[in-house]
């Protein structure tokens, strides 16, 4: 039953479900095998309170026997689904399920609900927190993407702000966290508006989790560079496996450097390929002997100077590695909008913050080295 939680809790948590907590995966075999300490904790208080408030092992088999029986209940009202909506079946197949298997287990549910009064209420309750728990997170979860996604930073916007006459680029290279795959998020225009400097180099990187138990350090980073070409500003996205050590502070850097600078030989061939084929005329005509001189000599130059201006590129984002990097992650606080009700506020104002400050840090599932972590603070009104 423990395992079985973990494993519940872990799916939970890959749909945006449930709170933030740490999983460790004991098994680079099998992706289920895991192994959550905040809930074990939990797990073993409610142990402890359940014997100490029941006493008898009569009231303990009744909370038990309802929670065993509203499983297999649950069970086989999904798999009814299931064999609708996945397997096509026939719809008196699907009926004789029903009276057969289901009508059992309805029986054997009213016989326990009897036992309500005497024990059986403790699950039911447990469970209606865990689901009012996993409500009000996931609610404002969606709420918060769908904030970030409408407001993300345009390519208009982006080139609006770093052409004011205020603005300066400072060296160094600075990491962006958010959990958008594509597009800038707010926080950095909510940044820059309040701090007019940006390093030389800036990547956008979000985290993600894969169903596999590694991911080779050839295949973690995928980038995309954000135009502009000028102003060095990079989209990525970061893959683990459940078994990957997440943010070994230099290792993660130097790789990420390296991969950077294995994305920008890649992708400035291809951008001059694609000039080159632009530039190329449409009509065939015949050559002479002293044109494809001339046409190999134009081309030995224009990869000379696709070479050079390479170099200069690779230089100046090992130039910004060698002064550092900045490690920058948004601090939101969700308050409920203007003209909300009155269950919004209690599920925004005071649920969901409550269960944000006495939970596990992003910063800190991602072990991000707090001499270079610098957080910037930004309010959501949903």
């Amino acid at each position: 039953m423990i395992s079985g939680t973990f494993s519940i809790i872990q799916q939970s948590l890959a749909l945006g479900c449930f709170p933030r907590v740490s999983v460790v995966h004991t098994s680079a075999t099998f992706e289920g095998q895991v192994y959550i300490p905040e809930v074990n904790y939990v797990i073993m208080l409610a142990s402890v309170i359940v014997t100490l408030a029941f006493r008898t092992t009569e009231k303990i088999g009744n909370a038990y026997g309802i929670a065993v029986v509203f499983a297999e209940t649950i069970t086989s009202s999904f798999m009814v689904l299931v064999m609708l909506v996945i397997w096509k079946k026939n719809i008196a197949l699907v009926l004789v399920f029903i009276c057969c298997i289901m009508s059992v287990e309805f029986i054997y549910l009213t016989a326990v609900l009897y036992k309500f009064p005497h024990g059986g209420y403790f699950p039911i309750a447990f469970a209606c927190l865990l689901l009012t728990i996993m409500y009000i997170w996931n609610y404002v979860y969606r709420k918060k993407y769908y904030y970030e996604m409408e407001n993300k930073v345009s390519p208009d916007t982006l080139k609006e702000i770093l052409s004011q006459s205020n603005f300066c680029r400072i060296p160094g290279m600075a990491i962006f966290y958010s959990e958008l795959v594509h597009g800038i998020p707010p926080i950095f225009e909510h940044y820059i508006g309040n701090v007019p400097a940006l390093q030389s180099v800036v990547v956008f990187a979000s985290i993600k989790a894969l169903p596999v138990s590694t991911v080779p350090s050839e295949e973690r980073f995928v980038f995309r560079r954000v135009h502009p070409r000028e102003l060095y500003l990079f989209r990525c996205v970061v893959r683990y496996g459940y078994t990957d050590p997440r943010n070994e502070e230099e290792s993660f850097e130097r790789l990420l450097i390296e991969r950077l600078k294995e994305f920008m030989r890649n992708d400035f061939w291809i951008h001059a390929k694609n000039n080159e084929i632009e530039q190329r005329p449409g009509d065939v005509v015949e050559m002479v002997e002293d044109d494809r001189i001339r046409s190999s000599e134009n081309k030995e130059e224009s990869m000379r100077i696709i070479e050079e201006d390479l170099e200069k590129e690779i230089v100046v984002i090992e130039k910004a590695a060698r002064v550092g990097v900045v490690h920058m992650m948004g601090e939101t606080e969700v308050v409920s909008g203007k003209g909300a009700g009155v269950g919004k506020k209690i599920v925004i104002d005071l649920a969901y913050n409550f269960i944000k400050k006495n939970l596990r840090q992003t910063d800190k599932q991602l072990d991000i080295p707090r001499k270079r972590l610098l957080k910037v603070g930004m309010t959501y009104e949903l």
